[in-house]
């Protein structure tokens, strides 16, 4: 099977198990920008804890741009990383109110010059804000894609490239959401369910005894 039928195979069984949901919680959309920043080595049931709190207690761009930098950095201080982060944060108020009218852009060029943000963040906006075409090269999509054969990289940005190519556009952004839930649900990093995975016929990450393994099972 080429890559490209089984990508479209792979992405319309997604489909039938999981929703193309963000688990990061926001109602605005430097919000999402920041929740992101956030998940960095963090989980995002931990993000959206912290970002309660954040949001709460700057409830705007210009509060957070104004934000006293060592409170700013104890209320980031859960999601690792937190002076960068919190760093990050401040900064990218500024600039998001100094040159965008406090509005998050819609461009990748554009994106990849906020503090902080890389391509995992600035492809998450793009298709989660704007509905533009992105794949999330986050730790799930890089492994499962790897284990199914989607790619042979594990550099983000060439297992980006790699997806670009063979997943549908209209699909790219909503496959990386279901690759979170499915990497969650059963295809683990340390300890994948491979009993009980729907697409062990299609995975060439499993040998052929543990296929029948797994289809006995």
């Amino acid at each position: 099977m080429r890559k490209k039928e089984l990508a479209a195979a792979v992405v319309q069984r997604l489909k039938e198990r999981y929703p193309a949901s963000c688990s990061l919680v926001a109602c605005k959309d430097y919000e999402l920008l920041f929740a992101t920043r956030l998940s960095a080595q963090c989980t995002d049931a931990r993000v959206n804890i912290v970002t309660e709190e954040l949001f709460r207690r700057w409830p705007s761009l210009d509060a957070l741009a104004q934000a006293d930098p060592e409170e700013l950095e104890n209320v980031v201080k859960p999601c690792g990383l937190f002076r960068v982060k919190a760093r990050d944060i401040r900064q990218c108020a500024q600039v998001l109110l100094e040159r965008h009218e406090g509005k998050v852009p819609d461009t990748m060029e554009q994106l990849l010059a906020l503090p902080g943000v890389g391509r995992k963040t600035a492809n998450l906006i793009l298709g989660d804000l704007f509905g533009k075409p992105a794949v999330v090269a986050d730790t799930h999509c890089i492994r499962i894609a790897g284990r199914l054969g989607l790619t042979d990289n594990t550099d983000p940005t060439k297992v980006e490239m790699d997806l670009k190519k063979i997943i549908d556009p209209a699909d790219q952004n909503d496959t990386c959401h279901r690759f979170v839930h499915f990497g969650r649900d059963i295809c683990a990093a340390r300890a994948p369910k491979c009993a009980a995975c729907f697409l062990t016929d299609l995975c060439p990450g499993l040998s052929p005894k543990n296929k029948k393994k797994a289809a006995k099972a």
